[in-house]
């Protein structure tokens, strides 16, 4: 590179997801998070389910980190809470797609975990402020290995849970989602020209709670790989 266009610092490299059956790994673009897709998880955050379009907040792609890491208790809260998650990864371009389009679109699927400062989130929500403190910081995106959607196949009545030192706290069926995977692609693709390397966190059933140091997270969701997460000590 010539002087006049050198950089002036070398940024992170692009996070990526490791893919089962392939030596390659899916690159991570951009983060997109649907809020309350699930009515009991709507209802035990006071909120009755909203069929008139769904909502979403964004995550940094830094924020991805892998299965089976330990991260620090995060700086700023005192109420860490897990969100267990069915994520979705786009295989192609895609702009207002009809459902079809928006179901094509799909490369694959991931287990996930949205971590959450819910007190900074509850905080801003309460003064109609973004939840970006809440929602957006460093290894609060958890995930899985991924599976491509040819391998997982039809969505349909999969199991999704998630366990804090063995305890079961989530525990809810894919068929559950209000707001199914092509309608979600398809909506996102009307405000957004999504592309390889976008995923999607889908929303996360009833059931969700607060974390502390040296607390042990497992989840899963029938079909695809196991998601862990352990709890370390603040920074």
């Amino acid at each position: 590179m010539s002087e006049e266009t050198a950089m002036l610092f070398d940024l992170p490299t692009t996070p990526a997801v490791p893919v089962a059956g392939e030596a390659a790994t899916y690159p991570v673009r951009r983060i997109f998070c649907v809020g309350r897709n699930y009515a009991a998880h709507a209802a035990e955050m006071g909120y009755e389910v909203d069929r008139e379009a769904p909502f979403y907040f964004t995550k940094s792609a830094t924020a991805i980190v892998h299965s089976g890491a330990t991260v620090p208790y995060p700086p700023g809260t005192e109420n860490y809470h897990f969100e267990m998650e069915f994520v979705v990864a786009i295989a192609k371009p895609v702009f207002k797609a009809d459902l079809a389009e928006a179901e094509a679109a799909v490369y694959g699927y991931a287990a996930g975990l949205d971590m959450t400062r819910r007190d900074l989130q509850l905080a801003s929500r309460e003064k109609g402020r973004p939840w970006d403190l809440g929602k957006d910081f460093e290894q609060s995106a958890v995930i899985s290995e991924m599976t491509k959607a040819t391998d997982f196949g039809e969505i349909g009545p999969q199991r999704i849970w998630l366990s804090v030192n063995g305890e079961t706290k989530q525990d809810a069926h894919l068929t559950d989602l209000i707001w199914k995977i092509p309608e979600l692609v398809s909506h996102l693709s009307g405000y957004y020209h999504l592309a390889p390397g976008d995923l999607i966190y889908t929303g996360t059933p009833a059931g969700v709670g607060p974390v502390k140091a040296g607390d042990k997270i497992e989840g899963g969701i029938d079909g695809l790989a196991p998601i862990a997460l352990t709890i370390g000590d603040p920074e």
